[in-house]
């Protein structure tokens, strides 16, 4: 009676997803305000922040501005990875071609695992550097001559160069989807009926 019982709840499950067009509002919103968040983090760091001496008055605020938005972009990707798991989805996007829905799949986590990768190794190399008390408390002591020496910074360049790639493949792919095969796959990370 159990097996029964759970094999119901499971059909049941799978129905529900099967019927599902659109991801959750709550998904759709954290998409497009990560993705913004994300982008101006990552433009920031490289063309601002990176191109700045450590030395530069400006460069304090700048990272101020970075740190804050990464703190931000960290709580937002725990609420989304949860929402994510917790919520019925559309079933994968069909490129047509079975190995590269395998590879759009692990892509989709590639991408939370780098973001992560680039929170991690930013905190790292804050901590590192002793960033939060000249950063956020005004302690008065000057920015290290530079980060270059720490290892967390070329993880932290390392992982902004694979998060580009895989923002530049996911944008390609769903304007792939969208104006190439004709699918509507903007519909399914935006709002509306869910069914």
């Amino acid at each position: 009676a159990i097996n029964i019982e759970i094999n119901r709840l499971s059909s049941h499950k799978d129905f529900i997803m099967a019927n599902v067009r659109r991801y959750h509002p709550a998904l759709v919103a954290l998409h497009w305000l990560l993705a913004t968040l994300i982008i101006l983090a990552l433009l920031g760091g490289t063309f601002i922040l990176d191109g700045m001496s450590n030395s530069d008055p400006l460069k304090i605020e700048g990272l101020q501005g970075h740190m804050i938005v990464a703190s931000l972009i960290l709580l937002l990707m725990l609420v989304r990875l949860v929402v994510r798991l917790r919520t019925s989805h559309p079933p994968e996007a069909d490129i047509g071609v079975p190995v590269l829905n395998r590879i759009a799949s692990w892509a989709h986590w590639a991408l939370y695992v780098a973001v992560f990768a680039m929170l991690g190794s930013g905190i790292a190399m804050s901590v590192m550097a002793g960033l939060p008390p000249i950063v956020f408390f005004g302690s008065g002591d000057p920015l290290p001559a530079s980060f270059d020496d720490l290892l967390p910074r070329a993880a932290h360049g390392f992982f902004a160069s694979v998060l580009m790639l895989l923002i530049a493949g996911h944008i390609a792919a769903a304007l792939y989807h969208q104006f190439v095969r004709k699918d509507g796959l903007f519909r399914r990370m935006w709002f509306g009926s869910r069914s």
